[in-house]
């Protein structure tokens, strides 16, 4: 093997996904993976020390801090932690710790939490600052968005000068589980994993998003503390949990007990509320840390023992097919039952067609299963020397399982899709949507109400909301009479809508707010829309072929024309009230920047409209005017370099005014 030729690719690749990892938080490989590549180098490196150059991978702590924070420089260094992956490794450890401290040491055993690493700053008992680890001494000052995390004490019982505390910002699993649910419901794209999640939580420019992230933390280090002495790091872990910070859980053992704990640790992780990828080795003593010292790179008073994903084989009883709220045909594999990273795993995702075809996984196989990112079970590889004979490919049924509606591959991607407008599987999602502020906009229904519309078994489809009653409606939890009537007086406002609102709260595929109002217009009826060849709504301007079959294929549907019958019967307009006022924005394309203080944006935007004009949102050689009101931004800069034309908020109500 070149060596050198090794040392360069493993540097690019490790740079690479270091990149993505700690910059962008997008990681493109396992943390196990990024492991092993890295210890690869350093062995790599060792052996070959005249290799070794500055901007190696091995010769830094961390990733550099985003851009868009403060940055912060720490008073104490954020040190990362030295890796190990077995038994052994914690015993020469032990070991060196025993040579150079004597037979009476004591450790401190925790799980090591996969979150963000924060350092918090009080002085005189108040938090004044927050920031993030960045490369272990510049980090990003996130003040205003830890102080959205509740388990974070604002106020300490005891008023010392300064106290510096560094702990792991996480998203519980169950919350995550929870965000990820409602993403699905408003068929916004899914979080990767809760490490991600909150990661990019605490990095939102808007406190208000952190704060419905619901991030929590686990302190685990004591930094700096003015005006107090701790001859332990159990003293200090106490000490912090009585100033009301949330402790991580640890145990203070002898050598021959650590690699049991580290093994309990790994056993029950699934009983913690936040993700584990190993677990922390360190050095009870706080005079024997100082006298043990660091290296360049890290303390070597501590280890971080990293759990490899296990990997087990299993049978594939059979792939079953499961529909999304959003409509997608998820596969799943039925296992044999097998013990993975504490639990027992009866399931395996297939992801797509695209991913079965790519594996060759059929049921009666026999495949390695482990646990992707220590939560989701995911098939590796196929055994195929234990395939059993008559075994044939896999290939997604082509009507939905639940409705019996076709189904179809989105033209962008690998999901297949159900199409059925009544799928009893779509329903929260289909309701939610209708529902909402841009559709139908009922006032208070929103996700959590629909679900117990649902639950109850009051709501099977949009139609029924109109036949709600308020009686029933107050049953519900959360609900009382009052409530319940505002309710009810929503849905029936809601009867009274544009055309446009409806078109959009059907949630045909491909068709958004501004495609609805344009349709609405142009057709005037939902009974001329549903008359529509394809080639009628592609001889309409943003229209395309695309979408012309997604509105087709869509008001042919049995399941989409029964829908609209009984909205029909309950009184929902079908008719756009949209008029013309004339046509001189005609041909016109309008861009609104800026903070209008005359009208608010849709007011604008309705005014262009009723004029014949559109409003896009960006930018291009196509724009016709930008409008630009207080505090216009890059869309003025643009407009200005493509030499558009670019009116004031006086000058566009002189174009309106005119005859």
């Amino acid at each position: 093997m070149d060596y050198r030729k090794r040392i360069q690719e493993l540097r690019d690749i490790l740079n690479e996904n270091g990149y993505r990892y700690y910059v962008l938080d997008a990681p493109t490989m396992s943390d196990y993976e990024y492991d092993m590549l890295n210890r690869e180098l350093e062995e790599l490196e060792a052996a070959h020390p005249e290799e070794i150059t500055p901007d190696s991978p091995t010769q830094r702590v961390g990733g550099k801090p985003l851009q868009g924070f403060t940055p912060y420089t720490h008073e104490v260094p954020l040190e990362s932690l030295q890796d190990v992956f077995d038994d052994q490794e914690v015993r020469e450890f032990t070991d060196r710790m025993t040579q150079t401290l004597g037979p009476d040491v004591e450790y401190s055993v925790e799980p090591k939490v996969d979150g963000l690493s924060v350092a918090l700053e009080y002085r005189d008992g108040v938090f004044v600052r927050g920031a993030t680890r960045g490369d272990g001494r510049v980090g990003e000052d996130v003040t205003e968005n830890l102080r959205t995390i509740r388990s974070i004490p604002m106020v300490l019982p005891e008023k010392l000068p300064r106290l510096i505390v560094r702990g792991e910002v996480y998203m519980a699993r169950s919350v995550f589980e929870e965000i990820n649910a409602q993403r699905e419901l408003e068929g916004k794209p899914l979080m990767a994993n809760p490490r991600n999640a909150a990661a990019g939580s605490l990095r939102q420019l808007d406190p208000k998003i952190a704060a419905q992230r619901r991030l929590d933390i686990q302190v685990f280090n004591l930094q700096l503390a003015e005006g107090k002495d701790f001859r332990l790091h159990s003293e200090t872990l106490e000490y912090l949990a009585s100033q009301h910070f949330r402790m991580i859980p640890h145990k203070t053992l002898r050598a021959d007990e650590v690699q049991k704990e580290i093994d309990r640790i790994n056993d029950q992780r699934m009983e913690y509320p936040f993700d584990i990828d190993g677990a922390v080795v360190k050095v009870n003593s706080l005079s024997d840390r100082e006298t043990l010292g660091s290296t360049a790179k890290f303390p070597k008073w501590a280890v971080a023992f990293k759990y490899p994903p296990e990997k087990k084989p299993a049978k594939v009883l059979d792939i079953v097919v499961q529909v999304g709220r959003t409509g997608v045909l998820t596969p799943k594999a039925v296992l044999t039952p097998v013990r993975l990273a504490g639990t027992t795993v009866t399931n395996a995702t297939l992801h797509n067609q695209d991913y079965i075809t790519q594996k060759d996984i059929r049921i009666g196989d026999t495949v390695i299963v482990q646990k992707a990112g220590e939560i989701i079970p995911e098939i590796l590889e196929v055994d195929f020397k234990q395939r059993p004979e008559g075994t044939v490919p896999y290939v997604l049924p082509q009507t939905c399982p639940v409705c019996g509606a076709p189904v179809e591959r989105d033209e962008d991607g690998a999901a297949v899709r159900c199409t059925g407008a009544e799928c009893p599987a779509q329903l929260l999602r289909n309701l939610t949507h209708f529902a909402g502020r841009d559709a139908m906009d009922i006032d208070g229904l929103g996700p959590s109400l629909v679900e117990q519309l649902v639950d109850s078994g009051l709501v099977r489809n949009a139609a029924d909301l109109y036949s709600l009653r308020a009686p029933d409606v107050a049953q519900l939890e959360r609900m009382g009479e009052k409530s319940a009537e505002n309710l009810i007086a929503a849905i029936a406002r809601s009867k009274d809508n544009d055309l446009s609102k409806l078109i959009y709260g059907l949630g045909i595929r491909q068709v958004g707010e501004k495609a609805a109002k344009v349709l609405a217009m142009h057709f005037g009826t939902l009974d001329a829309l549903m008359a529509a060849t394809a080639e009628e709504l592609t001889a309409i301007d943003d229209v395309g072929e695309i979408t012309a079959r997604c509105i087709t294929e869509y008001l042919s549907q049995p399941q989409s024309q029964d829908l609209i019958a009984r909205l029909r019967e309950a009184g929902v307009n079908m008719t756009s009230q949209a008029e013309l006022v004339d046509q001189r924005f005609a041909g016109m394309t309008f861009v609104l920047t800026g903070t209008l203080t005359n009208w608010d944006r849709k007011a604008a935007q309705a005014m262009i409209e009723e004029r014949g004009g559109k409003v896009s949102g960006s930018v291009s050689k196509k724009t016709t005017y930008v409008v630009a009101g207080e505090a216009a931004g890059s869309k003025l800069k643009k407009a200005q370099e493509l030499n558009i034309p670019v009116l004031t908020e006086e000058a566009f109500a002189q174009m309106l005014a005119s005859d």
